[in-house]
């Protein structure tokens, strides 16, 4: 683990520094780089303005399509997985800075924003070279009053901490698209079904079905963000879905849209 980001050559970088606190950084990545684990002393808000990226975290998996956004806290590890091009947009907050927020308390762990219109704008206005200070302390309260309307995201994945349980959500994640049986997958992992099925809603606050569902959704946006050929057909037959149909209302409930409008989006 490293204190700032291991050294990944970025296709093209800027940054810049308001002057009270916050600093931007622009890169853009290709797709399939990944940035291993490392902390920030600074918290940061993560945005893909093109693109979609997996950001793992000790408490789970954060799939970030371009319409939502990350928020790490300072000194929390995380790793970011590049899952298509990437155009990335980053803020970063310092401590001092930070902790003058009236609701500090609310941006001391992770979560994933819904980027509204409004958000979007704000923060790829940051980034206009002509910007200036009046109008970047502006948009930084802007951004700042967005997050305070922030709800955790259905594209996240918890990642249980008992080791059978943990053990059991790898087998399922190696594989997402298998219908995994929580029978089978007890004695896998040396536990009863009725233990296994408590554990992951103890560990996770999904049902065993709830959170499998989820990372076949996952898997789902992954091959969409990866593969610009891939039919939604194609993808509801991979991922074990009996229709098109059914496949798209699950893709629905987890990220609120259509696996054809996501990826339209990405």
């Amino acid at each position: 683990m490293t204190i700032a980001e291991p050294p990944i050559r970025a296709l093209h970088q800027d940054r810049r520094v308001t002057g009270d606190g916050v600093h931007l950084v622009a890169r853009s990545y290709r797709k399939g780089v990944r940035i291993e684990p490392h902390l920030h002393r600074e918290a940061q808000l993560i945005y893909a303005a093109k693109g979609t990226m997996q950001v793992t975290t000790p408490g789970g998996r954060w799939l970030v399509p371009p319409d939502r956004a990350v928020w790490v806290p300072a000194g929390l590890q995380h790793a970011i997985d590049l899952l298509a091009d990437i155009e990335m947009r980053t803020l970063y907050f310092d401590l001092p800075w930070l902790k003058r927020e009236k609701r500090y308390e609310g941006l001391t762990r992770e979560f994933v924003v819904r980027v509204s219109p409004l958000l979007n704008q704000a923060i790829l206005a940051l980034f206009d070279a002509s910007c200036g200070r009046e109008r970047t302390d502006l948009l930084i309260r802007l951004v700042m009053l967005e997050l305070h309307q922030a709800e955790d995201s259905a594209t996240f994945i918890p990642l249980p901490q008992e080791p059978r349980c943990r053990r059991a959500a790898d087998i399922v994640l190696a594989d997402p698209t298998k219908d995994h049986d929580i029978d089978t997958l007890a004695r896998e992992v040396g536990t009863s079904a009725r233990t296994l099925s408590r554990l992951f809603s103890s560990e996770t606050q999904l049902s065993f079905k709830s959170w499998c569902q989820r990372a076949r959704i996952a898997s789902a946006i992954q091959r969409l963000s990866s593969s610009a050929t891939v039919s939604v057909k194609q993808l509801a037959t991979q991922l074990g879905y009996a229709s098109v149909p059914a496949f798209s209302h699950a893709f629905r409930q987890v990220t609120g849209k259509t696996p054809t409008a996501f990826a339209e989006k990405t």
